[in-house]
């Protein structure tokens, strides 16, 4: 009965919030979510909604003016460019989606174990974190695909380390805070098992900052494997995303400015759309912060 009440409540809480986040009064949190709905719709479709191969080149079509053919022209190669910025959105919100939730999964684990267990563990993670976010993300980012060189898991590992230092420290700190709780004490006074506090009672805690950050990264990964592959860093020519589209079209810029136009475009939009949830996400979840 208890769990049945629980998970009630937890119901009605993720309810409500998703109608405090959508209501009226938040039109632009309806309209970032439709915008960011719209290219997860593109990437996800992209082999079918796409008008041409993103690969097929022609002599004759080069640095084609938009046309009803062409809605964005072609590049220096004759590609059409409207279907690379289709398929090179796959990339680049693949690499946005999926390395924050690595990046969270690690360094939330990370934090948590430092925040609660503290002593030497916490002494040693922490100079560790201190270590890595002495460094700017991108600047971690660059050094590390460096050394690993381009491809899909590389380039996910790479935007995962850069933000795994953010997330430990998050954590780390909120799990300071709730392990000074009453109901932790409790919990280890009647005899529960270690792990069974931190996934019962710790981690649910200290979950809506962890969510929130992860909503803010996504943007913010989109944006740092758009500059790893325009330094060659990233995805791999001649596979399409937003950043060595970019890079492409700075050599042909007088050719054809579609490319640079329609990527920094599709950039701007996802990176706003994701922040602008981000923001609003953390406005429900941390009433402190939005007072």
């Amino acid at each position: 009965m208890t769990a049945d009440v629980d998970a009630s409540v937890g119901e009605d809480g993720r309810r409500a919030l998703w109608v405090r986040l959508f209501s009226p009064r938040r039109p632009g949190t309806l309209i970032a979510a439709l915008v960011a709905l719209g290219f997860v719709v593109l990437a996800a479709g992209a082999p079918w909604i796409a008008p041409y191969d993103p690969l097929a080149q022609s002599y004759l079509r080069i640095n084609q003016l938009p046309s009803a053919q062409h809605w964005l022209g072609t590049d220096q190669f004759g590609r059409d460019v409207l279907s690379r910025l289709i398929h090179g959105a796959r990339n680049s919100l693949l690499f946005g989606l999926i390395s924050p939730a690595i990046a969270a999964v690690v360094g939330t684990t990370l934090g948590v174990v430092a925040g609660y267990f503290g002593g030497m563990v916490d002494r040693v993670i922490s100079r560790v974190v201190d270590m890595l976010l002495a460094f700017p993300e991108l600047l971690l980012a660059v050094m590390i695909a460096a050394v690993l060189g381009g491809g899909f898991w590389n380039v996910v590992f790479v935007i995962a380390v850069a933000f795994v230092p953010g997330f430990a420290r998050v954590a780390r700190s909120t799990t300071l805070a709730v392990r000074q709780e009453p109901y932790i004490e409790a919990s280890v006074a009647v005899g529960l098992r270690t792990p069974l506090i931190i996934v019962r009672h710790v981690l649910p805690n200290i979950s809506a900052p962890i969510v929130v950050l992860t909503t803010l990264w996504v943007a913010s990964a989109i944006r740092l494997e758009a500059s790893l592959s325009f330094l060659g860093l990233g995805t791999r020519p001649p596979a399409p995303s937003w950043g060595n589209i970019i890079r492409d079209g700075l050599g042909n810029i007088f050719g054809s400015p579609w490319p640079i136009i329609g990527a920094g475009f599709a950039i701007t939009m996802v990176v706003l759309a994701f922040n602008v949830m981000g923001d609003a996400l953390r406005d429900e979840l941390d009433p402190d912060h939005a007072g």
